[in-house]
């Protein structure tokens, strides 16, 4: 998986998805185009893997670089 195809999301409702997300945490998310066409989120949750939740469970955690940089190393 390269590096800068990740993305950093926030999750503002894990509504029906407690165990897997916790609210205003930051998650990694993988590009995909298939799973967006359906209004869905790759995200690596809890579990340390990665599944599909709704879109608008998320919004883009803008982050300056250097951060960034040190939450992807610690994911």
């Amino acid at each position: 998986m390269a590096r800068t195809a990740r993305r950093l999301v926030i999750c503002l409702d894990n509504a029906g998805y407690e165990v897997s997300l916790e609210r205003r945490k930051i998650y990694v998310s993988i590009p995909d185009a298939r799973a967006a066409k359906l209004g869905q989120l790759r995200v690596i949750d809890e579990s340390g893997e990665d599944y599909l939740y709704p879109q608008k469970s998320f919004i883009p955690a803008e982050l300056p670089q250097a951060v960034r940089r040190a939450v992807l190393q610690a994911a």
